[in-house]
């Protein structure tokens, strides 16, 4: 039934509070059946059978069956709410709870308060203009020339390719851990914005948040518009990161060899040889793609799917309960999206499999040379003739270090406690 994949939308506006639910009911109770809607400007797209719907200016988007949006379409034009249901009955052969159509709209965020009929255009996005001169042709080549600049140098000279020995460029840890932060913030600032601009350049708002993934502190930024853009067009704006991530690698490794002396690559050569390092080890991440990160995206994007990762779980969930003999603790299968259910029969393997592989590639990759450096760190501590410089600069490695994991730990724990609190809302409602 249409009012059903109405309900199921893939993004909108939150309206979890009270307040905001309350509303939405009474202006949906209030609604005369007789009159017509006055909507907001909608997009459709139309895609597998299925048909995206939504307002790209707050965001909120849902996905119909195409009778759902034939009835959305109806009501757009002008049809009154009991018009609209008589027609759906005559063209489609079964009756429709319209009152709980409405209620959806309402929801949603489609439907206007303000009568007279809503605006043709959008609100330009800023930065569009930048968007589309960093993605046009002159661009690319640049790009291009930068990789492939860096890969030539990297051949004629094996000591500019970034190693984890380049980590370890000072003996003052904390020194290293500051650079690598400090060096760190405008690389992922980059990415994101490459994401953000990717997006731009097709008219598409974005929001950055922090998150985290497993033990990665990670920045998102959300896409949520490219839900109403042709999936040949959603690639770029998903890959633009890792994109700018490879040629900033380049990049850094074409000034390291400018840094090179009679002795080798310098000290300015060697930190942008480490910033390259970490780089790519975030290119690399990006491949853990149960972790939801970009490669995941673009899974799903290809795969059509709406929300792969939860179903993924929640088959996971279902199959333990299976296994303890505990069916009344089984899941509804029927509301899942048939698209990520198909997936999920592979990818939900590949969950714990690849929770454990990144595990496993933290204790025997980069945990050696971490606890490595921590040992060295307590040594100091325990010298006989302890060296005050490096008793300062062991602590402020130390609180660097457990700074970023307590940081991990209190965005999950705060993650944790706002989905319980909304939980007892709804229950509470």
């Amino acid at each position: 039934m249409a009012d059903q994949e109405l309900r199921d939308g893939t993004a909108r506006p939150d309206a979890s509070d009270a307040s905001d639910a309350s509303r939405i009911s009474d202006a949906a109770a209030a609604c005369d059946l007789d009159s017509p809607l006055t909507l907001h400007r909608l997009v459709y797209l139309e895609e597998n059978g299925e048909v995206t719907i939504g307002r790209p200016d707050i965001e909120s988007f849902a996905i119909l069956p195409p009778d759902g949006a034939a009835l959305v379409r109806r009501l757009q034009e002008g049809a009154t709410p009991r018009q609209a249901a008589d027609w759906y009955a005559a063209e489609y052969g079964e009756p429709i709870d319209v009152a709980d159509i409405v209620e959806a709209l309402y929801e949603l965020d489609f439907v206007r308060s303000e009568p007279g009929p809503a605006p043709q255009t959008l609100r330009p996005v800023r930065w569009q203009r930048l968007g589309q001169a960093l993605f046009s042709p002159v661009a690319w080549l640049c790009y291009g020339a930068v990789v492939a600049w860096a890969t030539v140098l990297m051949v004629r000279s094996p000591d500019l390719l970034p190693s984890p020995r380049a980590m370890v460029f000072s003996d003052y840890y904390s020194l290293i851990m500051v650079v690598m932060t400090v060096a760190a913030a405008p690389l992922i600032a980059i990415h994101e914005i490459y994401h953000a601009l990717a997006g731009r350049r097709l008219g598409i708002g974005s929001r950055t948040r922090m998150s985290y993934r497993f033990y990665f502190l990670v920045v998102e930024t959300s896409l949520d518009g490219l839900v109403v853009v042709e999936r040949r067009k959603r690639y770029l704006p998903i890959l633009a990161g890792m994109i700018v991530d490879v040629v900033l690698v380049g990049v850094l490794i074409i000034v390291a060899d400018f840094t090179r002396g009679p002795d080798g690559v310098g000290l300015a050569g060697r930190v942008c040889l480490a910033v390259a390092f970490a780089a790519v080890i975030r290119v690399l991440w990006q491949f853990f793609f149960y972790l939801r990160t970009d490669i995941y995206v673009l899974i799903s994007t290809a795969l059509g799917c709406v929300d792969l990762h939860t179903t993924a779980t929640r088959m996971i969930r279902n199959r333990c309960n299976r296994l303890l003999g505990r069916p009344d603790r089984l899941l509804d299968e029927s509301e899942w999206h048939p698209a990520d259910r198909r997936a999920a029969r592979w990818y939900s393997w590949l969950i714990p499999v690849g929770y454990t592989l990144s595990l496993s590639t933290f204790l025997l990759g980069l945990g050696p040379v971490f606890f490595d450096m921590i040992g060295a760190v307590l040594g100091r501590f325990t010298a006989d003739r302890p060296n005050w410089v490096m008793l300062v600069d062991g602590t402020v490695f130390l609180l660097l270090t457990f700074l970023q994991i307590g940081i991990a730990l209190w965005l999950a724990a705060r993650d944790r406690l706002r989905r319980r609190r909304e939980r007892t809302r709804h229950v509470i409602a």
